[in-house]
């Protein structure tokens, strides 16, 4: 939850600030422009995922979420087209949206037992994260702000690639207790 929750806000919170300065738009249109994209396309994921879910092996597809969440981070701090990087923000959302809901489903199933202390811990969690996700984007910045909000978000690739290094974990587990 805590690397759903950072990947997540880290470039959420920044979204606005990142269509600003990439399009050169005005404050107004960068927090309409990069909030609302990121919600459509998080919301299309969720909705994608409630509709088609029961088809679909969850571990699976929230590793591959995680690998398309590191590459639009990628996408966004390495493309020089202000449009392209602009896409990599959006599709980190679509990335993003079943990261949460998946790690919930997980964790249903593999403590059926855990009851509210659990989903109370994994919550606790997930806010950390929406926390520490921004804040890491922040510090970077402003310790390197020669290279901008990119420098920030390159730093923000290391909590969808912990949350693939912890789903691999966590199949290897499930594997070896069968």
């Amino acid at each position: 939850m805590l690397c759903a929750g950072a990947s997540e806000m880290a470039m959420s919170q920044w979204a606005s600030l990142f269509a600003e300065e990439g399009l050169g738009v005005s404050k107004t249109v960068g927090d309409l422009l990069g909030p609302c994209l990121f919600a459509v396309l998080m919301g299309t994921a969720r909705t994608f995922y409630g509709k088609c879910g029961d088809r679909i092996d969850l571990r699976r597809f929230m590793a591959a979420s995680a690998v398309l969440c590191v590459v639009s981070y990628c996408m966004a701090v390495f493309l020089p087209n202000p449009l392209l990087a602009l896409l990599g923000c959006g599709l980190c959302s679509l990335s993003v949206g079943i990261m949460w809901p998946g790690t919930f489903s997980l964790a249903a199933r593999g403590c059926p037992k855990g009851g509210t202390l659990m989903f109370g811990l994994l919550a606790l969690a997930g806010d950390v994260g929406c926390a520490g996700g921004p804040s890491l984007v922040s510090a970077v910045f402003g310790l390197l702000p020669e290279y901008g909000i990119r420098a920030g978000l390159f730093m923000a690739i290391v909590f969808p690639a912990a949350m693939l290094i912890l789903l691999r974990v966590q199949k290897n587990f499930k594997e070896n207790q069968v």
